[in-house]
């Protein structure tokens, strides 16, 4: 498990700044909390005091830094937060406790194609007929796989995570506790000659790219028909819901207790922050950014940021808010000049009732 220098650079691709005694790398911590024998990074200008004063061993460093502390070695990097990541990576994956196996108390219906020797499925999990379940795969206890989903190699779905039947996974998709994955979409017509809501059969699928996080307790609902679709590379946070037949492109960034409803595109390296609302049938262009609590309403051109319901972009959109803040005020004004007024038009009605 422990990481040389020489070993932490070739895994950072940085360089050693500063002559160090050899290290034997044994953790990671933070900049305030690491000790001897554990590697930090500075990834944020607001800790460099803590930098200042660190007792690390190593350090990953931003270019052309002001000052340095005495002891630690430095390793420059361009990007000290990605390389750390890199670091952890390496200890996660050292510590991995991943035995292939099935648990005595999973059901595996015999027309699963699942290879024993390449996978692990924990207690009480279930996976359904015709299921295909790629090698490296890890599922925890609870799980349950529909018939003839998917499954791509290297997975790692959480407890309880449903996959329903017939939905796609691609490579090192990974999914956190409670997600569910093609519940179906939210599909009901009023019957008017009944007078009651009538369930629309969701017979679509969900697909989901390589390299997807999803967040706990997520849920993305699959196609009325054709596919609800998660881009390559996308990072869904938890409690997020995705309606029916939408498309999200590669690398979209989703936060928490956002929803968007059905059949809205959003394109390629899109951030929805927290608590946005986006309606159905939209479309939402590459590289929009729609901060916290936005609520889209219509199409969005890509690569601008937007925020308030209805979204505007930001600019705009913060005069509005600046100009709302000043409303009561505003409002108290308005109030004393028509006070002001009637007294003045009382005035000069007294002094021409005088004059007649």
């Amino acid at each position: 498990m422990n990481l040389s220098l020489a070993e932490v650079v070739a895994l950072t691709g940085g360089k050693i700044l500063n002559t160090a005694p050899e290290v034997s790398i044994s953790g990671v911590a933070t900049l305030a909390e690491a000790c001897t024998g554990e590697i930090s990074f500075l990834g944020n200008e607001k800790y460099f005091k803590d930098f200042l004063a660190t007792k690390a061993s190593v350090v990953l460093v931003p270019p052309s830094l002001p000052e340095y502390p005495e002891g630690p070695a430095f390793i420059e990097v361009e990007n000290p937060s990605l390389a750390f990541n890199a670091v952890v990576g390496h200890f996660m994956k050292a510590a991995s406790d991943f035995v292939p196996g099935i648990a005595p108390t999973a059901y595996v219906d015999p027309t699963a194609k699942v290879n024993a020797d390449k996978v692990r499925v924990g207690h009480g999990a279930v996976i359904e007929a015709g299921a295909e379940i790629g090698d490296g795969c890890d599922i925890a206890p609870g799980c349950f796989i529909g018939k003839s989903a998917v499954l791509g190699e290297n997975c790692k779905l959480y407890a309880n995570v449903v996959v329903r039947e017939r939905c796609i996974l691609g490579n090192n998709v990974v999914i956190q506790p409670g997600a569910v994955i093609g519940s179906d979409g939210f599909g009901f017509l009023l019957n008017k000659e009944t007078g009651r809501y009538e369930t629309v059969d969701q017979v679509g699928i969900v697909v989901i790219g390589d390299n997807v996080d999803i967040g706990a307790n997520t849920t993305i609902d699959r196609a009325r028909f054709g596919r609800t679709i998660i881009g390559e590379g996308c990072k869904i946070d938890n409690l997020v819901q995705i309606g029916h037949n939408v498309v999200v492109g590669k690398h979209t960034v989703i936060v928490s207790q956002s929803g968007i409803a059905g059949s809205t595109t959003i394109g390629d390296y899109v951030t929805v922050a927290a608590q946005v609302g986006i309606a159905g049938h939209l479309k939402v262009g590459d590289k929009a950014v729609m901060a916290a609590r936005t609520g889209v309403m219509s199409d969005l051109e890509g690569g601008k940021v937007y925020w308030g319901a209805p979204a505007a972009p930001f600019t705009e959109a913060r005069r509005q808010f600046a100009a709302i803040r000043k409303l009561p005020e505003a409002m108290k004004e308005m109030a004393n000049l028509k006070k002001q007024a009637e007294e003045i038009k009382a005035l000069i009605d007294q002094a021409m009732a005088d004059q007649a």
